[in-house]
């Protein structure tokens, strides 16, 4: 159903220049194709956080992990290529683009704080892309936290053997982003009513209102399309990503909610077997960091708080900017 304050047969409706999600400051890391947001926040130990992916997500999506631990941590949110205050475009959109995008932020944020390992969480698709940074580059972090990961559903176990393809563009991806339709389809996607049709199903319930209206904010900028159709036509998911979580050696907490379309864990056994995985179930749907906050934050923080050389107090050495960022003032208009 098309939103109504949009007139039948309209382009795209723009919304206004998208604000920060939450007050803190905001560095644009430069890359050659375009700029990665990074907002940035407190004093400590360094955690990065990192939205999921879908039609219209940003890093309101950790809004109340990164509120709640910016007393305690010095804390980071990550807008991915192609979402939040990240630079969009006909870009090409693959796992290993956003694999690597989590490496350049993971050492952006090291460069910040003394060169420090840094603690990571990411939500739902995005915990596959974390994992395989982490499995890449191991020494840069200190512990992951997956929210409500994807790789652990009924069928996962037979995702093995093969990294993922870098294809540019899929078949339905090029149809998907064809000028004649993508305007309309896009919109029709991102309706307010669509999107809380969707995050209704996320939350298995009355879905939070901020984050409605700012995911509604963010689907509606110049671009946004393209990297939500690189998401719907499936070429993010990789084929191997039950290899590569086996494959993780760093401390691992799991987090999934009970409720919802995304609660189904069954696939998650076998990290009963591993001493470095952790796995907490919480009465929620796929975000219980908005739907049980104080229980979710304690669980977090007690993750946090046993990894290895994890200290509340950041050293005094620390610097508090790395040479190649770029701090830029309010949310303002795209890099």
């Amino acid at each position: 159903m098309p939103d109504p304050s949009t007139p039948a047969g309209a382009a795209d409706p723009v919304s206004p220049s998208l604000p920060l999600p939450m007050p803190c400051q905001r560095h644009a890391l430069p890359r050659g194709d375009g700029s990665l947001a990074l907002l940035e926040d407190g004093a400590g130990p360094p955690l990065l956080l990192v939205h999921s992916v879908n039609a219209a997500a940003s890093s309101y999506e950790v809004k109340p992990i990164f509120e709640a631990l910016r007393a305690r941590r010095r804390v980071f949110a990550l807008d991915l290529p192609g979402f939040g205050l990240s630079s969009r475009g006909p870009d090409i959109y693959t796992v290993e683009r956003y694999v690597e995008a989590i490496l350049t932020a993971v050492r952006a944020v090291q460069a910040m704080s003394d060169g420090r390992p840094v603690a990571a969480l990411a939500l739902s698709l995005s915990s596959e892309f974390l994992a395989r940074a982490a499995l890449q580059q191991p020494d840069l972090f200190a512990g992951l936290a997956l929210v409500t990961p994807t790789g652990f559903e009924a069928g996962a176990q037979h995702r093995r053997g093969g990294m993922p393809e870098a294809r540019p563009r899929t078949a339905l991806e090029k149809a998907l982003t064809a000028p004649l339709w993508r305007s309309g389809l896009f919109g029709l996607l991102v309706s307010r009513p669509s999107m809380r049709f969707f995050l209704r199903r996320t939350f298995g319930g009355p879905p939070d209102p901020g984050l409605v209206d700012y995911a509604w904010q963010s689907a509606h900028q110049p671009g946004a399309a393209f990297a939500a159709f690189a998401f719907a036509s499936g070429k993010l998911f990789s084929p191997d990503i039950r290899d590569v979580y086996e494959a993780l050696e760093l401390p691992v907490w799991l987090a999934h909610g009970t409720r919802g379309s995304f609660s189904d864990f069954s696939e998650a056994g076998w990290t009963m077997g591993k001493p470095n995985w952790e796995i907490s179930a919480f009465d929620t749907g796929a975000f219980p960091h908005f739907q049980a906050p104080a229980a979710f934050l304690s669980r977090l923080e007690r993750f946090l708080d046993a990894l290895p050389g994890d200290t509340r107090q950041a050293p005094a050495t620390a610097t508090r900017a790395a040479p190649h960022l770029r701090i830029v003032a309010g949310g303002g208009e795209q890099a």
